[in-house]
């Protein structure tokens, strides 16, 4: 049976996925907020309960070497490319209920709904709950994606080490039960050629939609970053009472002094049109060298520079350099950036932003087109050349805490462009 796009209920659907949501948030509660530990017992506690609804439904739950979780609805051409959406299950430590574990109830809730409503689709429909993609844990993010897709690097199983254990990834991989021996190969654990697409829906981590007042946002690209996690401002030390203006080399007003040039340049690229973030974080000094009477001698700071834009991402850092260079030779210090990293952006399928946008306005969804802030296994599949896309649910007081707050009309409103969509390109796509 092919139900035409209107006829769908999705009403059992969000049923079950707000028992979902409320069942795996209790159970992963830590008594501030949500903990599901990457390979740890709360992700394992929450794979473990979408296994077993998905079982309840009918439907076999599967694993990979990596332990992704893949829950098929068989479609009536076997042979087709199956659309896969999906998100991750693990979070930070007390963070909230929503992040990852929206995207895969919004998933469930799709399948629920087609299976109450006898609809067969023409290709397979397969929910993913990934692995381990927050980067707290490892320091080596979307570790469940990348293994699936085959970008896991031997050497971050070796030496990526979790947080509140320090010990390596492969260790906790192995206890957990994944056959790490195939990890380190490199091989693809799906066949990327063999996924007609990949849709995730994520809420906001951001307040852009809550400012719009609108529901939903539809992911252009996820943002690229250049970041250095330890960066120096090196001066000397003095008396503060002793010392004139021209004569002292304080590393506060010269690392300052850089903080307010970078904002200038974001402002003009921003009037410019240009999508930019930056951040510095972590900025200190050492208390135990420093105080009210001491001219500060040096300043460790990090810097975080985001854009869809790779031509903006090296011109701002281009820009960082060369100031760090003008203040230097000025007020006779030294900047020194360590532990420089980066990650390309990644831009969604066209088609797909444009079937999602086109079933907005058939439903009278209003939605905002946006960069994502923070990189998501949506971006790996991308990066992969396998067609992504990425809904964004409007929440309230950002993510990494205790108090996202998902609204569930919200939610719902996602689930049903989700739905629409699947139906729109089930049959389109090659």
């Amino acid at each position: 049976m092919r139900a035409a796009l209107s006829e769908i209920d999705i009403g059992e659907g969000l049923k079950v996925a707000s028992q979902m949501l409320a069942d795996i948030g209790a159970r992963t509660s830590d008594g501030v907020g949500i903990t599901r530990t990457a390979y740890g017992e709360g992700e394992q506690l929450a794979h473990d309960m979408v296994a077993a609804l998905a079982r309840d439904l009918g439907l076999e739950p599967l694993t990979d070497a990596a332990l992704n979780l893949y829950i098929t609805m068989p479609g009536s051409s076997r042979t087709k490319a199956p659309i896969f959406v999906g998100s991750h299950l693990d979070s930070v430590p007390r963070g909230g209920n929503y992040d990852g574990l929206a995207g895969v109830a919004a998933g469930m809730a799709c399948l629920v709904a087609f299976h109450a409503a006898g609809v067969s689709l023409e290709r397979d429909l397969t929910l993913l709950a990934i692995r381990a993609e927050e980067n707290y844990w490892f320091s080596a993010q979307h570790v469940g994606s990348r293994a699936a897709l085959g970008t896991l690097s031997a050497s971050a199983l070796a030496t990526a080490t979790r947080a509140d254990t320090g010990r390596p990834l492969a260790e906790h991989m192995r206890e957990a039960g994944c056959d790490v021996d195939a990890l380190g190969n490199g091989r693809a654990l799906i066949q990327r050629t063999a996924i007609a697409c990949f849709l995730e829906c994520h809420i906001e981590q951001g307040p852009v939609l809550i400012d719009r007042e609108i529901p939903i946002g539809i992911v252009t690209a996820i943002r690229g970053n250049r970041r250095c996690k330890e960066a120096r401002c090196v001066g000397a030390y003095g008396h503060s009472g002793a010392e004139p203006r021209a004569l002292r080399r304080d590393a506060v007003f010269a690392a300052a002094e850089l903080v307010g040039r970078v904002e200038e340049f974001w402002i003009a690229r921003e009037s410019e049109g240009e999508d930019l973030v930056v951040t510095f974080g972590k900025f200190t000094t050492d208390a135990s060298a420093h105080g009210l009477t001491v001219i500060p001698g040096e300043v460790v700071f990090t810097i975080d520079v985001r854009s869809h834009s790779t031509d903006t991402l090296d011109r701002t850092w281009a820009f960082i350099q060369e100031t760090c260079v003008h203040i230097a030779e000025r007020r006779n210090v030294a900047f020194r950036f360590e532990g420089q990293t980066q990650e390309a952006p990644v831009a969604m399928d066209a088609e797909l932003r444009r079937a999602l946008l086109d079933v907005c306005a058939e439903t009278g969804v209003p939605a905002f087109e946006m960069a994502s802030g923070g990189g998501h296994d949506a971006g790996d599949f991308a990066a992969a050349g396998i067609p992504a896309a990425m809904i964004f649910v409007r929440n309230a007081n950002g993510s990494h805490n205790p108090d996202e707050a998902m609204d569930f009309a919200d939610f719902a409103t996602v689930v049903r462009v989700l739905a629409r969509t699947i139906q729109h390109i089930d049959g389109r796509m090659a």
